[in-house]
């Protein structure tokens, strides 16, 4: 196990045995935690930690003489999958927005710089509303996310209602036809700011995002930088061919966002 990812020793051999389980591993159950801890030379406090941690979330069971074994997980009905579709990326955001819950770190209207204005199709120093918000699950911080909205369209709503609803209801509350988006995954490394914001060491490795939303007339509406950990959200895509034999290609079909 790489002793460079910065995170706490538990939860790397908590992300280890995850992946292993979610493979299909350990049908005879897991090893001791003896084992464990010869195997990630780790401590038994680290051990138990990270086994804790899987039973809380149903993933395997621990029972007194007969050690520790997976549960099954059931296998997605064909209406889950469904729900993972592009046509339905915007629920999935707002269900996501759902389970968790958001700190507001600044919210603000602020003139527009030249690279907002031109993102969000306005005129640069014209007025958009600002917020910074930090997204929670009980795990701890998954997401520090920036998003910029033009000031028109986010009169009715402030702090408070930042701090409750995902910003894709408030928008449609607010007279606002979502329709579509682009968006761009990239890698950043957290500063000092950001790692405190998302409790991990200066030069984490994070996932990045940047999103434009449109409404149905194809007019922007809103701009949104944002940063997750990885070990804690996920992106998932499924891919199809097309064309023809000489000139296949791969496609993605279906997007969905999770958080692990």
């Amino acid at each position: 196990m790489s002793r460079t990812l910065p995170l706490p020793k538990y939860h790397r051999v908590y992300l280890v045995l995850r992946e292993q389980l979610g493979e299909g591993a350990f049908a005879a159950g897991l090893p001791g935690e003896l084992a464990l801890m010869q195997q990630f030379e780790v401590s038994r406090v680290t051990v138990r930690k990270a086994l804790e941690q899987l039973a809380g979330e149903g993933l395997i069971s621990r029972e007194p003489g007969r050690g520790t074994r997976p549960i099954v997980q059931a296998a997605a009905s064909a209406g889950d999958k469904a729900s993972g579709r592009l046509a339905g990326f915007f629920e999935n955001l707002v269900t996501m927005g759902l389970k968790t819950t958001v700190k507001v770190v600044e919210v603000a209207g602020i003139t527009a710089s030249e690279s907002v204005a031109a993102a969000l199709a306005v005129a640069p120093g014209s007025e958009v509303q600002k917020a910074v918000r930090v997204r929670r699950t009980r795990e701890g911080p998954v997401s520090l996310i920036t998003t910029y909205v033009p000031g028109e369209l986010a009169r009715g709503f402030g702090r408070r209602e930042l701090s409750s609803k995902p910003i894709l209801l408030l928008l449609e509350e607010s007279g606002v036809h979502v329709g579509r988006a682009t968006q761009t995954i990239t890698a950043r490394l957290a500063d000092a700011t950001v790692a405190e914001h998302l409790d991990v060491p200066v030069g984490t490795a994070l996932l990045a995002v940047r999103r434009l939303v449109f409404d149905t007339d194809d007019k922007p509406v809103q701009w949104l930088l944002g940063l997750y950990r990885p070990d804690r959200y996920e992106y998932q895509m499924e891919l199809s061919q097309v064309g023809g034999v000489d000139a296949r290609v791969w496609v993605s079909r279906d997007v969905s966002a999770h958080l692990t």
